[in-house]
């Protein structure tokens, strides 16, 4: 298509599947309009970013970092001119609470009246309110946490995962790569106690407590029922104002609270699933897909949660940004078996690209084979062309750097040397604006190229 429109699409993908998509769309040749909550996506894979906040747009060039920034920059300058504003009506208020009724006071009250009525209240955009996520802390337990054992597991006593020889300490943060259906939500729930071995031992601490959190328990939560409801049938025993203050700990507020789960929004439903699992204060903490359907804030603030989590945590997630905030341990989930990856989660993304252009076979395109020959020389032509762009780039830099090598030294600012200065000055000016220009036919050249190739 000429206009590619893509919805959250990494929601439901696996790692894999984000990584490759992030590729596609870097080197996409045409114009694609993109929403996602996937910070990497964000980028590596756009440049531009169209934000919409209280009814109205606007165009920030550059990656979604840059965006970041510069908007944190001017809502710190909002705040602080609010900051401002306040200070000046809490003074006029002031003066009209003291002043009001005094005679001889009474018409420059007036006046400050009329001053704060004619105020434009500074109003911050929707999104600085405070998202948040607070893990309860769990007491410390004797290592290993957990231990299995030539564990196989699976389903109907076929198992999908052998020779499981793995072992979990409390501070541990671990998470399974691997394509989906290879076995990393059955590995998470035989962890957590949802799948029994079907051969092998599972160790664990006697006072061991799991916290478990699947993208499917979403589906799952009573529509009918508010969150006071769900949180209260699992906290019989707490008093309101508790429930309401845990619910607050996961940014659900009072209002929300009381609302019916059928009409939260679904970043709002994966905040109460995620709250239940935590509930217990568990030493381990395996997340299956914890964002989707969650904000950029809301990641954000999982993230900081996370790292000030004092227990054990597994996660399975297409989030590059929150694994590479999070993990410190990578478990391949392969072919039946887990092992260890010893490299980070950038060399997995690397074998994983080099691997699919190594995999697949080359395809015949339509066409005579005249076509081909032809296309094949249309594209020697073009890397000649930014070959011999980039050696005019590097010789014009070299110029400049000795020219303006020349212009920094004393002795040439003397009267002698009057004219030969104008002479380099006006050299420079003529290489600096060659360079402008020789990098953009470069670009254009570049382009040129990664289009036929495409």
């Amino acid at each position: 298509p000429d206009l590619l429109l893509l919805d959250e699409p990494t929601n439901y993908l696996d790692l894999e599947g984000a990584i490759w998509l992030e590729n596609f769309l870097a080197k996409y040749p045409r114009t694609f309009i993109i929403i996602s909550h996937d910070r990497r996506i964000l980028n590596y894979s756009i440049n531009s970013i169209l934000h919409l906040e209280d009814r109205k747009l606007t165009l920030f060039k550059g990656t979604f970092d840059k965006f970041s920034e510069e908007r944190q920059n001017k809502i710190k300058a909002i705040q602080a001119e609010k900051k401002r504003q306040e200070a000046k009506r809490s003074h006029l208020e002031s003066y009209v609470r003291r002043f009001r009724f005094k005679a001889d006071k009474a018409r420059q009250a007036q006046s400050r009246i009329k001053k704060i009525n004619r105020m434009t209240t500074i109003s911050l955009p929707q999104e600085i309110a405070l998202k948040q996520f607070s893990f309860p802390e769990p007491e410390k337990l004797a290592p290993p946490i957990l231990r299995l054992e030539e564990c196989s597991v699976g389903y109907n006593e076929r198992p999908v995962l052998k020779r499981l020889e793995l072992r979990i300490d409390q501070d541990d943060r671990i998470a399974l790569l691997g394509k989906n259906g290879q076995g990393k939500s059955t590995l998470a729930k035989l962890i957590a106690r949802k799948l029994k071995p079907i051969s092998g031992k599972l160790f664990s601490s006697p006072n061991l407590r799991i916290g478990y959190f699947s993208q499917h328990q979403v589906d799952e939560l009573l529509l009918n029922e508010t969150p006071l409801d769900h949180i209260k049938r699992l906290k019989p025993e707490a008093k309101v104002i508790e429930l309401y203050n845990i619910l607050a700990s996961f940014s659900i507020s009072a209002e929300q609270s009381d609302t019916k789960i059928r009409y939260l929004s679904g970043g709002q439903k994966v905040r109460l699933s995620l709250l239940t699992s935590t509930l217990e204060k568990p030493h381990i903490m395996i997340l299956d897909e914890p964002t989707n359907h969650l904000d950029l804030e809301s990641r954000e603030a999982l993230v900081i949660a996370l790292k000030s989590y004092s227990g054990a945590i597994i996660i399975i997630s297409h989030d590059f940004h929150l694994l590479s905030l999070t993990v410190d341990k990578l478990w391949l989930v392969k072919q039946g078996e887990v092992s260890i990856y010893n490299k980070d989660l950038e060399d997995y993304r690397q074998d994983l690209l080099s691997h699919k252009n190594s995999s697949h076979p080359k395809k015949d395109v339509r066409g005579s084979k005249k076509e081909k020959r032809d296309n094949k020389s249309k594209i020697v032509i073009l890397r000649k062309e930014v070959e011999k762009s980039e050696k005019r780039l590097e010789k014009l830099h070299e110029m400049r750097e000795k020219l303006a090598k020349k212009l920094s030294e004393p002795s040439i600012y003397t009267s002698t040397h009057k004219n030969s200065v104008i002479e380099w000055n006006r050299k420079y000016s003529e290489i600096k604006d060659a360079i402008v220009i020789a990098e953009n036919l470069w670009v254009k050249a570049v382009e040129n190229l990664e289009d036929e190739e495409a």
